[in-house]
């Protein structure tokens, strides 16, 4: 119950966010908006405030907001609106505001996320700490101990063992020089990382400098101002943009397998099992799921905001609109392509759930 409850949450915030998106930019550029829904098909409850209806529908597979003019030039205006606010009568400019609008605030969404976390419950992360050193290893050759604590590399601190580890692998097996802790003792060890076959986030084989050396697995959090919380989320939500784009990249150059590739299924159970573990993960995982959904509305594919946008940039170089023969055919194919990518992620949600 806590798992499904966890899972409508976080998809309804992730529609709401997308859709506010729209909706905030189409008002404050003056374009009338009909309605504002939550999910498709028949009305389950709402409101109307001004000309526009507020709105809980049946179907909860995404949301939409309804513009004046989004199909054309309306010849009946409804009651209310003017011509002025019509959509389509906007210069493509503001028509590509309003569209990529709804990914941008996905990616707002995140950071806000992240922000919140990181301010309250500050960065948290494995502590420098030797746990395992393996034989014959750099490490164990320059003298590194378990139990040891590394403080910094060539006089540049160290609070977590992530920085530990991009330091070594930025060194291109350079000699470093390790300030190490041992029994409240300072003591400097130099050492030569090796250049080691290791597997990267994607299942990639890659060369990196390595020493040897594993976590003992003792966790530190370092609290964070206002302001650094505001910056760290800043920067995770970049990082998260820029992996899933590596992630993208290689599911198109077949360097990861399109089995991996999941739909709605794989998302609810992720959610759900974030649930058990508490708010932290599910908010964690809200943010990594809301930078996948805005970037995959952004793909140039007619039908998702991508193809809008690439349809108004286009307009903008050429001066005219695409004509509506190209629209209707580029679109047909988005929607086959969408339909293709949804099966194909469905069927591997199942495969993976009854295997």
């Amino acid at each position: 119950m806590q798992g499904t409850i966890a899972v409508i949450l976080v998809l309804g915030a992730l529609i709401f966010f997308h859709e506010l998106g729209h909706f905030i930019v189409a008002r404050l550029l003056g374009v009338g908006v009909k309605a504002f829904s939550l999910g498709f098909g028949p009305k389950l409850v709402g409101f109307r405030r001004g000309q526009t209806d507020y709105k809980l529908s049946l179907i909860p597979l995404g949301g939409y907001v309804s513009l004046l003019g989004e199909g054309g030039d309306e010849e009946d205006l409804p009651e209310g609106f003017t011509r002025e606010e019509s959509f389509a009568l906007r210069p493509p400019l503001h028509r590509m505001m309003v569209v990529a609008a709804g990914p941008i605030f996905n990616f707002v969404l995140a950071w806000f996320i992240l922000w919140g976390l990181f301010f309250v419950e500050g960065k948290m992360d494995l502590k420098p700490v030797v746990g395992t050193v393996q034989e014959s290893s750099a490490a164990q050759i320059a003298g590194l101990q378990p139990g040891d604590f590394i403080t910094a590399i060539d006089g540049e601190p160290v609070i977590f063992w992530k920085e530990m580890t991009t330091l070594i692998q930025e060194s291109e097996g350079r000699t470093l020089l390790f300030t190490v802790d041992r029994d409240s003792q300072q003591i400097d060890i130099q050492i030569t990382p090796r250049l080691a076959e290791n597997t990267n986030l994607f299942g990639e084989t890659i060369t990196t400098p390595m020493v040897g050396i594993g976590s003992r697995g003792d966790v530190v959090t370092q609290p964070m101002s206002f302001g650094e919380a505001m910056t760290e989320g800043g920067m995770q939500t970049l990082n998260y943009i820029k992996v899933t784009l590596q992630a993208l990249i290689k599911i198109v150059e077949r360097a990861i397998p399109l089995d991996t590739v999941g739909g709605p299924i794989m998302i609810a159970q992720l959610v759900s099992d974030g649930a058990e573990q508490g708010l932290t993960s599910v908010l964690f995982l809200t943010a990594i799921i809301s930078v996948n959904l805005g970037l995959i509305n952004l793909f140039p594919i007619p039908v998702l905001d991508g193809g809008h946008i690439l349809f108004c940039g286009l307009e903008m170089i050429f001066r005219r609109p695409v004509s509506e023969k190209w629209q209707i055919i580029t679109t047909r194919l988005g929607i086959m392509f969408l339909v293709m990518l949804m099966g194909l992620a469905i069927f591997n949600d199942l495969y993976r759930l009854f295997s």
